[in-house]
């Protein structure tokens, strides 16, 4: 099977709406190396790259409660800065590059479900040429 693994996408797959970020950027821990007293940051297995999260809201009106927030972890040597906030809201307006998505089976609770795991390489503010909400792309 060709499709293994972390199958690239681009934030416009993913977030046709458009995404916001709520928070910071924070850490992810690895947790079968940290303790109570010490925690040791995760390092992607693939890129060796510390893993940092962000929690996304998508500003898709169609998404379903449960799955209008998720996180995106981002693989960088250094914390990755946000773009600015609206000004009087908390909320940031991004762009995600070099996205992944890697689905997986959610055994939480009493039925299995399928998840999706998203990582990137890059976070910004929404690239000039980004389609907004209700454009029609050109054929």
């Amino acid at each position: 099977m060709a499709l293994q693994g972390r199958i690239p996408v681009t934030h416009d797959m993913v977030f046709p709406h458009g995404a916001m970020v709520r928070g910071e950027v924070t850490q992810v821990d690895d947790f079968d190396q940290s303790t109570k007293d010490n925690r040791v940051q995760e390092i992607d297995k693939v890129t060796k790259l510390r893993v940092w999260q962000v929690r996304v809201d998508d500003l898709d009106p169609e998404a379903r409660k449960g799955q209008d927030t998720i996180t995106v972890k981002i693989l960088a040597d250094v914390c990755p800065s946000l773009p600015d906030t609206i000004p009087g809201l908390p909320f940031r307006p991004v762009e995600f590059t070099g996205m992944t998505v890697t689905p997986y089976v959610d055994e939480r609770g009493t039925r299995r479900s399928i998840a999706y795991s998203f990582r990137a390489t890059g976070v910004q503010a929404p690239s000039k040429g980004a389609r907004k909400s209700g454009e029609n792309q050109a054929a």
